[in-house]
């Protein structure tokens, strides 16, 4: 199974861990007593019932990695073959593809054998069509591609969400518009909530960098706005580019940054204070309020929890910037 380039995870990962089923327990030298005394003593923790892990580390991963782990032993405990898929793959994709939104409760698996799927134990096996280029391995299992992944969560996930993701793969280039929109037209008829697959298409964007970014895009969509252009670019008086913009509407005369938990921390340099970025950020804005005239919004988190209020604020500096 091939490898795709960008996806490969370290060895060390800690969504790798080795997991023991009880049947191999059991022919190591185990017994049904042994197992549960293991649990209880705090050596052995159940990743879900008849698979074990070190307690202490996998006590310690977030929800996506353990998910993650999770869903391997769900594809090792499986009585057919399968393929790790939907929320689970991208739960085992690199941290940098973000799970934003998804529903993380369940595990998904994909049959190879082409029956019908069921749902029994906190697993969905779904039942799908896989054609080459659907499946790459990680690590120790095969998980669906991020092309076919992607299209996957757009069938059960809000459009909010399904925008976020496919952004994030384009600009991080797992995937191509080209190969997403091949993949939908050639074989996935018959998929449920497929208007969402579509709208999400539409709007999916390579240049939108983060989760936030993706959010306030969505949030334009969603309360009317017009779309803007996202990554906008300013330049000085003798042509060189000298900013770059979140967003921005440059018919309207507005530009949007959004302020997300850790962009002060990115923005670090050495021996800098999280003030000094802050200063230097007010300076930048000023530097392109002179060269552009324009009126700067800036959202956070807690702002996108109220999208019909940032909308309202958007088009209050729409109409100032126009009187």
């Amino acid at each position: 199974m091939a490898r795709l380039s960008g996806m490969n995870l370290d060895p060390d990962d800690v969504r790798l861990m080795p997991i023991r089923l009880r049947r191999e327990l059991l022919a190591s030298g185990y017994d049904d007593a042994a197992i549960l005394r293991a649990v209880r003593s705090g050596q052995f923790a159940r990743a879900r019932r008849g698979a074990y892990v070190n307690a202490a580390p996998f006590a310690a991963l977030d929800e996506r990695s353990q998910h993650a782990v999770r869903a391997r032993a769900a594809a090792k405990q499986a009585k057919t073959e399968v393929v790790i898929s939907h929320t689970s793959a991208i739960a085992l994709y690199p941290e940098a593809v973000p799970t934003w939104g998804l529903d993380l409760r369940n595990l998904h698996l994909t049959r190879r054998d082409g029956k019908s799927g069921r749902k029994e134990a906190g697993v969905q096996q779904h039942r799908g069509r896989l054609v080459e280029g659907d499946v790459v391995r990680i690590g120790d299992v095969d998980v669906t591609s991020p092309v076919r992944a992607l299209l996957e969560v757009t069938t059960m996930a809000r459009v909010e969400v399904g925008l976020v993701l496919a952004s994030c793969l384009l600009h991080r280039k797992l995937v191509t518009m080209e190969q997403v929109v091949q993949r939908y037209a050639g074989a996935m008829d018959h998929w449920p909530q497929t208007l969402t697959t579509d709208l999400v298409l539409r709007l999916a964007d390579g240049r939108i960098e983060s989760v936030g970014e993706g959010r306030v895009f969505h949030l334009c969509f969603a309360q009317a706005l017009p779309m803007p252009c996202p990554q906008y670019e300013v330049s000085d008086d003798s042509g060189s580019v000298v900013a770059r913009l979140d967003f921005a509407w440059p018919e309207y005369g507005v530009w949007v940054e959004f302020d997300g938990r850790i962009k002060y921390q990115e923005l670090l340099r050495e021996g800098e204070s999280v003030t000094d970025v802050v200063l230097r950020e007010k300076r930048r804005q000023e530097m392109i309020e002179e060269l552009t005239g324009w009126r700067c919004i800036r959202l956070t988190w807690a702002d996108l929890a109220s999208p019909e209020r940032v909308a309202a604020r958007i088009r209050a500096a729409f109409a100032r910037a126009a009187a």
